[in-house]
């Protein structure tokens, strides 16, 4: 597998990366009750939930959720009065909106089946790149590229690269982060990446690059030791 090779001449090789990040996640999965389905209707929820929102306060409302709308046709049929009963510990009240008229949408366009097809996905209310990637990936194991904040600053660190807000729609940091998915176990790797953030490739405290398994890859962990 050719190695990636970036303007600052840090390479990376491709098939070493994903094994080492393989093998590290085997080991440090979190498992989150959406972690546990491949169901479109249940991991496009989850996504929108946890949007600006940490995990741990995402279960007990995902739990609650999925039990009392355990379907698409179930959730068409709700009224935006019971939703915001649902969801309200987790605020901003658009994403009740939204979940309520991307539900309609499902119905009236797809016959209540969340297409596969990005372009299809694209189309509905709310529906972002991230969102879409993350749905193709973890419901059909889809060869997609994860990019928020937290994995670009995984890429920017082991490349060298600076990092700002605007990076995750950085055709360089996407360019990057789609020629590191592998293309079989995608949806296990892009768990893994999403894991060494949360755990080790932390904003703060500072990252634990002594336990990371892409610390001889990466060019900001290796500075701090030199």
């Amino acid at each position: 597998m050719q190695k990636i090779v970036t303007e600052n001449n840090h390479a990376v090789e491709p098939g070493i990366f994903q094994k080492a990040l393989l093998s590290w996640g085997e080991q440090n999965f979190r498992p989150f009750p959406w972690r546990a389905t491949d169901k479109p209707f249940y991991i496009l929820l989850s996504e929108l939930m946890l949007h600006r929102t940490q995990a741990k306060q995402v279960v007990p409302v995902y739990k609650n959720f999925i039990e009392r709308f355990p379907d698409i046709e179930t959730l068409s049929k709700a009224s935006k009065a019971e939703l915001q009963q649902t969801l309200y510990s987790l605020g901003l009240r658009w994403r009740i909106d939204l979940i309520y008229q991307m539900t309609k949408e499902i119905v009236t366009k797809f016959d209540g089946i969340i297409p596969q097809d990005k372009e299809e996905l694209l189309s509905l209310s709310g529906i972002s790149e991230y969102i879409a990637g993350a749905l193709r990936c973890f419901s059909w194991n889809l060869p997609e590229p994860i990019a928020d904040t937290n994995t670009i600053r995984i890429v920017g660190r082991i490349f060298g690269l600076e990092t700002k807000d605007s990076s995750r729609r950085n055709r360089i940091f996407k360019s990057l982060l789609a020629e590191l998915v592998p293309i079989d176990r995608p949806r296990e790797y892009n768990y893994a990446l999403l894991d060494l953030a949360d755990k080790i490739c932390t904003k703060k405290p500072a990252p634990d690059c002594p336990n990371c398994p892409l610390i001889s890859m990466c060019q900001f962990g290796q500075a701090l030791q030199n």
